[in-house]
């Protein structure tokens, strides 16, 4: 087990090259070396932003990005669900509209505040120029299934397709291009944070997901996936690393292990396969705390607090 005193990600110093790369007609994922990625679609009136990065501040970069290609304006920012490293930029673009699920919008009434907290306290790194931040993001519109929002002829579909890394995420589909843009239902090459995971959910939808059979994906973290063949390969490990975590802690709430030898337990069944993936040793305590809660019956993630981050961090790594 780790001696680590603090979070894993306290000695993440070293900035990301950033990747700005077109994968349909006016179609561009910027990513960041598993940091958190954002999408963008150009249509023929205006732009719709996926994912506004942590801060103003770093929002500021995907702009410049856009600007690079087009001058049409940011009229509308898409939430694929609510983590404060994914939304607390918003301010910066001036969008008409900010879009998210209504599940997505009681999870900031919920949770937002502490979430906003814990976040920052766990990775400082990726909150450059915090104090830009203004305060919390708001939808000004949101939907409870689907929607199409039109930039001129072209259509962006809205999906909330279940539950699976928070219980209000979203999918981006553009049918002209055949290209998904899939916030945390896919990570490539990056471990998914399940800290508010609905962990038993999560492969249905993306079997939903999947469905779409993608020519091009954005996932939320890790690189660009040009081809189907590269967004079929994410699907499936995303899909491998949430099966077997919560195999492990199945078997261990079965057998009355504690949460710190479900933690043993579950570093040595995944680090072989999966501990080369970026953020793995990150996200490990909390995806087995929230692990070990629904194989015991809590259905319903509990609020993580800086508190409670640290209080975790400390049992589990002392």
């Amino acid at each position: 087990m780790s001696t680590t005193s603090g979070f894993a990600s306290s000695a993440d110093l070293g900035e990301k090259t950033v990747s700005f790369d077109e994968i349909g007609e006016g179609l561009y994922a910027y990513t960041a070396q598993g940091d958190p990625n954002s999408g963008v679609i150009v249509g023929d009136d205006a732009v719709m932003v996926i994912d506004a990065q942590a801060t103003p501040a770093m929002a500021g970069d995907v702009i410049a990005r856009v600007r690079s290609v087009t001058d049409k304006p940011i009229r509308y920012l898409l939430l694929t669900h609510y983590h404060a490293v994914r939304v607390l930029g918003a301010p910066a673009y001036g969008a008409d509209e900010i879009i998210a699920s209504d599940l997505t919008r009681a999870m900031i009434e919920e949770r937002g505040q502490e979430d906003k907290a814990s976040e920052i306290g766990r990775f400082p790194r990726l909150f450059r120029g915090a104090d830009t931040i203004s305060g919390l993001t708001w939808p000004t519109m949101t939907f409870q299934s689907e929607m199409s929002v039109w930039l001129g002829r072209r259509e962006v579909r809205l999906q909330h397709l279940g539950r699976a890394h928070t219980m209000g995420d979203v999918s981006a589909w553009v049918p002209d291009a055949n290209v998904v843009f899939a916030g945390d239902l896919v990570e490539a090459g990056a471990t998914p944070y399940c800290g508010d995971a609905h962990l038993a959910d999560w492969p249905g939808t993306l079997d939903k997901l999947s469905d779409f059979g993608a020519l091009a994906m954005v996932p939320g973290r890790g690189p660009a996936l040009t081809s189907p063949e590269a967004a079929r390969e994410a699907v499936e490990g995303t899909r491998g690393y949430v099966q077997d975590l919560l195999a492990v802690a199945r078997d261990c709430v079965a057998a009355g292990r504690t949460l710190q030898q479900t933690f043993t337990q579950a570093r040595e069944a995944l680090s072989p396969k999966y501990g080369h993936w970026v953020i793995f040793d990150h996200c490990l305590p909390f995806n087995v705390s929230r692990a070990f809660d629904e194989a015991s019956g809590i259905q319903h993630p509990r609020i993580w607090t800086d508190a409670r981050d640290r209080e975790m961090w400390a049992a589990l790594n002392g």
